[in-house]
């Protein structure tokens, strides 16, 4: 179980409207004194209450908002 400081709970938001949660873990590859070996755990996902509820116990939240438009979609003629 980890404790406030070394988990943070993310929200990135996309301009299609679209939301994903994740959560990072402080891990260590050797062990805990050893400040140099401590990294962030790939994001795990998580539900959108889940975030919500951690958001609201005081947990480090992080919200992300990309500005990227889509793709533009090219259509290919295939010519005969």
């Amino acid at each position: 179980m980890h404790t406030k400081q070394t988990v943070k709970y993310i929200c990135e938001k996309y301009p299609s409207g679209n939301q994903y949660y994740y959560k990072k873990e402080v891990i260590t590859h050797d062990n805990w004194k050893n400040l140099q070996s401590l990294t962030w755990s790939r994001p795990r996902p998580i539900s959108e209450k889940t975030f919500i509820q951690r958001k609201n116990e005081g947990y480090t939240v992080e919200v992300i908002i990309h500005k990227k438009k889509p793709a533009e979609i090219i259509p290919f003629i295939k010519k005969k």
